[in-house]
């Protein structure tokens, strides 16, 4: 066998890398499913970002984080038109920005309950959800 580049010994080839990830192990991807749902704090993106990363390599995870990406997708699309209105309209903008704040403390308490029940194994359903995803 010939050594392609010489000075440099030949690698195995069962050391080559896999483009493939490997799967989650049980307690990663509890983990990974418990910082989806801590994530509805700052909306959408972190859960959408989890589930894309970790969709395939484990079911919990990818079961949790599209259950929060469906919860979290309209309310932060209704935060996002209340603060404009806060926002554009003068006088009751002030109306249209406490609403915003308690859209965004309904969708945190909801991801604070959601996680700590899947950080102990069980699957969570939001009960205001809508299946978008």
């Amino acid at each position: 066998m010939t050594n392609p580049t010489p000075g440099k010994p030949q690698q195995p080839r069962d050391r080559e890398l896999s483009s493939e990830a490997l799967p989650l192990a049980p307690s990663e991807d509890r983990r990974w499913a418990t910082v989806a749902h801590f994530s509805a704090i700052a909306g959408f993106i972190p859960a959408m970002i989890i589930h894309y990363l970790f969709k395939d390599r484990g079911p919990f995870t990818a079961q949790e984080s599209r259950e929060v990406v469906n919860f979290t997708l309209p309310l932060s699309i209704l935060m996002f038109v209340l603060m404009l209105l806060a926002i554009f309209i003068p006088g009751i903008g002030s109306i249209f920005a406490v609403l915003l704040v308690a859209v965004w403390l309904f969708m945190t308490f909801s991801g604070i309950v959601a996680g700590v029940e899947v950080n102990k194994g069980r699957p969570y359903l939001y009960r205001f959800n809508m299946r978008l995803f």
